[in-house]
């Protein structure tokens, strides 16, 4: 039987976790079954194992996570918590517009830092938070769900494996149409399409741009984009108009340090006909590959059809049966789980951790970037950042 003082429990405060995000994926998803599988076998023969502990503004909301996440341990005090040495996480999934402050507030007190994305409003607060981690000398990590998505597992797998000879171009899309909330009820909150509350697809979605480009194409050397506010007029949850005052698509090209071109529409404002929510096509000199969020297609040169241009015939091909789906040589946990499992490994000592508080400020950097392109209507070189 094992010892119980080989089970080392890891306190996490979770904050924001009433929100659609940190409930489903965070906790439901993922400390949950974590805690369920008995914990993480790491180093020395011992296990961690989490213990969570639910916080936010709202004590029904809590209570009713609690019963139905079987969580027992919440709690409306931020600051007794923070003053608490047996939670040594901090884990941040609130609004935009909140999260700095709380980080702040956090490293202040110690905790090792593990938050969702964009973990600040500017580049500036961004980096602030990276130095302000080091000089505290915590451990700290930002989720990038997006890289353990099974698609790009696999889209990953092909070029690690030179399936696509010499890389020439990326095309993803991504996006659905978010309900404006008169007749339907929207599928986001409704503080996303406001600016000044840190909404805007651009803020949100080119944080996760910039870690897939990282790490699968390069580095980022310069971009344009144009962003737009398609629709300005929301309805709240219960049915009350507001004014959306936040991009609700980005249309942009990034150019990589090596060559590389990569397209990228983001939108809440488009009705889907392709394979899935987002789909990411790569283009090479010995072959295609298009990703979804599971399922990867590929189409090598020596398979690839000789379409010529004729609009005055009817298409003599069906181009989907010309792809083959690529097979799954394993199976995919939960993208987020994944990550955490990594994250707990990393503060129990046994691993690195590679996508930092620097890692985060590049996110909101590129994001930064994006909006002053659409302003300026002009490329606009990537800095390094450090």
């Amino acid at each position: 039987m094992e010892k119980q003082s080989n089970v080392v429990p890891v306190g996490i405060i979770m904050n924001g976790v009433t929100g659609r995000m940190g409930k489903n994926q965070h906790l439901l998803r993922s400390i949950v079954p974590i805690i369920r599988q008995g914990g993480l076998t790491v180093s020395g023969n011992r296990k961690v194992i989490p213990r969570p502990v639910l916080t936010g503004r709202n004590k029904e909301k809590l209570k009713q996570l609690s019963r139905e996440s079987g969580i027992d341990e919440w709690s409306t005090d931020l600051e007794s918590l923070l003053a608490d040495s047996e939670f040594q996480v901090y884990f941040d999934a609130q609004t935009t517009d909140m999260r700095f402050a709380a980080l702040k507030k956090a490293i202040s007190a110690g905790k090792h830092i593990y938050c969702e994305k964009p973990v600040a409003m500017s580049s500036e607060q961004a980096v602030e938070l990276y130095r302000f981690a080091l000089d505290a000398g915590i451990k700290h990590g930002v989720v990038a769900d997006k890289l353990w998505l099974p698609g790009l597992i696999k889209l990953k797998l092909l070029i690690d494996q030179g399936y696509f000879g010499r890389i020439l171009s990326v095309k993803a899309d991504f996006g659905y149409w978010v309900f404006e909330g008169d007749t339907v009820p929207p599928q986001r909150p409704s503080w996303n399409y406001r600016k000044e509350e840190g909404g805007g697809i651009i803020l949100d979605m080119f944080c996760h741009w910039r870690y897939v480009l990282d790490n699968l194409f390069g580095d980022v050397k310069s971009l344009t984009c144009l962003g737009a506010n398609h629709i300005d007029r929301r309805f709240e949850e219960p049915g009350k108009p507001y004014r959306a005052t936040a991009d609700d698509a980005a249309y942009a090209i990034f150019e990589m340090d090596n060559g590389i071109v990569v397209q990228i529409n983001s939108s809440w404002v488009t009705r889907v006909r392709r394979d899935d929510l987002f789909t990411m096509q790569v283009d090479g000199t010995k072959g295609s590959a298009v990703a979804g969020l599971r399922e990867v297609w590929i189409q090598p040169a020596s398979a690839t059809p000789r379409p010529v241009w004729n609009p005055d015939v009817d298409n003599p091909f069906t181009f989907r049966d010309d792809w083959t789906r690529m097979p799954a040589y394993q199976t995919y946990d939960n993208a987020f789980k994944l990550q955490w499992e990594l994250f707990l490994r990393h503060i129990a000592g046994d691993v690195p951790f590679g996508w930092d508080l620097l890692e985060a400020a590049k996110g909101v950097q590129l994001a930064e970037l994006a909006l002053n392109s659409w302003e300026k209507r002009e490329w606009v070189n990537v800095p390094l950042l450090k």
